[in-house]
């Protein structure tokens, strides 16, 4: 492979990729400015470290991910056990292991094997008429452990996420439709009693703050409230890099994190917000001409849950910074400052690009 390497590197992946990146450094550094914090730089450095792992991981083939499927999750799931006695808490929410020079958050690092599993599973247990309950039960379980874990931390946020990135496999593989009736039912019973017994006091009052804006603009409403201001605040054309008021003034919180996308708005308006959203879709689609062209059914399946990992971010992100979702704590793929998360998107790019390396034909 290392003489013909040049004619089987998916290149475009890895363009989508630098520019994505690009976007995101070049905010964290205004945010920097902002925070008097070199965020662009540890991003950078977190950056060069996830490429060089998502480069092992290409060059490695990657049905030994399907191989190691089971033994990894039983150790993700060990990690997110340890996190409930040694684990660090910030903001109320214990989510993170303290390795000395690295954070970890156990629950991203699911995100990827849920996908990884619910993969190798499905692959292993074809049903041309469709998943009934008897083939989705052990996977259904399978996830669900995991979530139960993640959303004790709590984590609701992530917890919805891995859902939403298993159901997108399932459903992609076929599902009956007796089996989405009563995952429709079983929602319709279930959503009061987690609204209930399931949610945590700020998480609840998140929601009501999204559907009642108006009512708390001094409190739960307010972090929305100004990164719609922010964003609106750009219009056109933005402010130019650099001089947002809303978010250079501290007016946003969180707005190197889940809320970068109103810093990025701000700065360069509707065309620049345009830009950043075109890149992304081209990454999505992209990782699902990957998954058309996989030389198996496993190749097809990671691909797919890949791409469901960068939709449902992106669609969540933004749905919450623009107040069309309760907030619930979510980053914005490779844009977003963070540790944990930096590893997991560079780790599923790695195993994409080993898929696109090792396709059938382009």
């Amino acid at each position: 492979m290392s003489r013909n390497s040049h004619r089987v590197f998916d290149w475009t992946l890895f363009l989508l990729v630098i520019a994505v990146c690009a976007v995101g450094l070049l905010n964290l550094y205004s945010a920097s400015v902002v925070a008097d914090r070199s965020y662009h730089i540890t991003q950078a450095v977190r950056m060069l470290v996830g490429g060089g792992l998502a480069a092992l991981i290409a060059t490695r083939d990657y049905r030994l991910a399907a191989r190691w499927a089971y033994p990894m999750l039983g150790g993700v799931v060990l990690l997110l056990l340890a996190v409930f006695p040694f684990g660090t808490t910030y903001n109320n929410s214990t989510r993170w292991l303290d390795l000395g020079v690295f954070m970890l958050q156990p629950s991203e690092l699911m995100k990827l094997v849920v996908v990884i599993v619910t993969a190798r599973y499905l692959h292993d247990h074809d049903d041309p008429r469709g998943h009934g309950l008897g083939t989705l039960l052990v996977p259904t379980a399978l996830c669900l452990g995991p979530v139960i874990l993640v959303v004790l931390e709590p984590d609701l946020g992530t917890g919805l996420v891995i859902v939403f990135i298993f159901a997108s496999v399932c459903f992609f593989d076929g599902i009956r439709r007796s089996m989405l009736l009563a995952l429709a039912a079983i929602g319709a019973v279930t959503a009061p009693l987690m609204w209930q017994f399931g949610m945590k006091d700020y998480q609840r009052a998140r929601v009501l703050a999204f559907l009642n804006p108006a009512e708390n603009l001094q409190g739960d409403a307010w972090q929305v409230n100004q990164a719609k201001i922010a964003i609106g605040s750009g219009r056109l054309w933005g402010k130019g890099f650099l001089h947002g008021t809303q978010v250079q003034n501290g007016f946003v919180p969180e707005h190197e994190n889940d809320f970068i996308f109103a810093h990025h708005g701000e700065q360069f308006g509707f065309f620049g917000s345009l830009t950043l959203l075109a890149l992304y879709f081209a990454l999505i689609v992209w990782c699902l001409r990957i998954a058309r062209y996989g030389r198996d059914r496993f190749a097809v399946l990671c691909a797919v849950g890949i791409a469901a990992l960068f939709f449902w971010h992106v669609v969540v992100n933004l749905g919450m910074v623009l107040g069309m979702l309760p907030v619930v704590g979510l980053w914005l793929p490779l844009a977003s400052y963070g540790g944990s998360s930096v590893l997991t998107v560079f780790c599923s790019l790695g195993l994409l690009m080993s898929i696109s390396m090792r396709r059938a034909t382009f």
